[in-house]
């Protein structure tokens, strides 16, 4: 195999004495923990300096760079994260950094690697488009390549996430893990089980992006075109020729998240654990709140692997978790057209402990009758059957009511 637990370990001394790279919380949630049946606790890698695990890989590959090299400089191709940990451990080790991103990379992404020192160069609306543009460009310029996963020092670099976890929760049984590329899920699985055969490590992928799922099942590494998703952050093709034997020997399962549940698990990380998590941190929670994996009542730790989210794109995200988990109800109100019948409505709901927050009045429309109008009230309650329960109350008032 190209990557030890000797080599993990030597890679923690480097993250260690580099002064960018924190050894981040594991954090109990009690919530999870309840609904799991199991003590859950959460790895936040996003409250690591560059917001991602990326950072540590990045420093462990430019540790290694010779004299000559570094004088080159250093170039990588990235969705977003890779390429703020890359700028951060050049502008440490005082080495020139460029980044390659595609076009369509968080803008909160690109420009906060400008902000850490990397020339940014933005090619092609995907991660495969932004490294071919990065392979020509290493060439053309004579650069070093920093590859985002499928490099043995990135591998042992991201596995320093595993010592850590086993140092903080030595009774884990259970590692939840998102995978892109392989790099993270790779080094945590061979730090996890070179020292303890018997913990599950499960990876999660996004279903818009399953290469690393479609390679194992192949039994060889393939690679598919990526769909948008929220989980820009492991949007990648497929794994590369480090990772893929890594993760078929050292995998117990990977399991697929469609962005429903990615974006349910970023409101619920963000509501009840306060904490900011990408599309892509939150694959290993999303995959627990949809039943894709089961902990058995054992110990169980999630990497949150960042949270490097537009502001834009959070409150849309949140908008949709919170209708996905029942705390938004639109409703068709038929009304008959005489005063007094929003009032009627407005206390009806007011009574059920719901919260209205917009209403459109619509007077004319092929599909209302004579005499009749219709209302469409957006509600906050608290879950799906609170909802239910405030159609039903005006329903048996007498009105029509159709809930979307």
């Amino acid at each position: 195999m190209a990557v030890s637990l000797d080599d993990i370990r030597a890679a923690r001394e480097v993250v260690a004495s580099s002064g960018v790279v924190r050894h981040t919380p594991l954090l109990e949630s009690r919530t999870l923990s309840e609904r799991a049946g199991a003590i859950v606790r959460l790895k936040a890698e996003g409250l690591q300096h560059t917001g991602s695990f990326k950072v540590r890989g990045a420093v462990n590959r430019m540790a290694a760079l010779s004299p000559a090299e570094r004088e080159r400089g250093v170039i990588a191709a990235s969705a977003g994260n890779h390429a703020q940990g890359v700028a951060v451990a050049a502008r440490a080790a005082g080495v020139r950094a460029t980044v390659v991103m595609s076009a369509t990379a968080p803008l909160a992404k690109v420009q906060a690697t400008r902000d850490y020192g990397a020339e940014v160069v933005l090619a092609g609306d995907s991660y495969d488009d932004a490294r071919a543009e990065a392979a020509r460009l290493r060439d053309g310029r004579g650069l070093v390549e920093v590859p985002a996963y499928d490099d043995p020092l990135i591998v042992a670099g991201q596995g320093t996430v595993g010592l850590e976890i086993l140092d903080d929760m030595p009774d884990v049984a259970l590692l939840v893990v998102p995978v892109g590329g392989g790099g993270l899920a790779a080094g945590i699985a061979i730090a996890a089980k070179s020292q303890r055969p018997d913990v599950r490590v499960v990876g999660v992928q996004a279903e818009a992006a399953p290469g690393v799922a479609r390679s194992l099942a192949a039994r060889r590494i393939q690679h598919v075109a990526t769909r948008p998703t929220l989980a820009d952050g492991i949007a990648v093709g497929g794994p590369g020729e480090v990772t893929f034997p890594l993760l078929a020997r050292y995998l117990d399962d990977l399991v697929l998240v469609d962005d429903d549940d990615i974006a349910e698990a970023m409101v619920l990380l963000l509501e009840r654990a306060k904490l900011v998590v990408e599309g892509a941190g939150a694959a290993g929670v999303a995959a627990l709140l949809a039943g894709r994996i089961d902990p058995r009542g054992e110990p169980t730790a999630i990497v949150l692997s960042g949270g490097n989210v537009d502001i834009n794109m959070l409150a849309r995200v949140v908008e949709h978790g919170l209708s996905r988990a029942g705390r938004y109800c639109r409703l068709r109100i038929a009304i008959d057209d005489r005063p007094g019948q929003l009032a009627v409505i407005a206390r009806i709901i007011g009574e059920h402990g719901a919260n209205i927050l917009s209403v459109a009045h619509q007077r004319f429309g092929v599909d209302l009758p004579v005499g009749r109008v219709e209302a469409v009230v957006l509600l906050e309650v608290r879950d799906h059957a609170h909802g239910d329960a405030v159609a039903a109350a005006l329903r048996n008032a007498g009105f029509g009511v159709t809930r979307e």
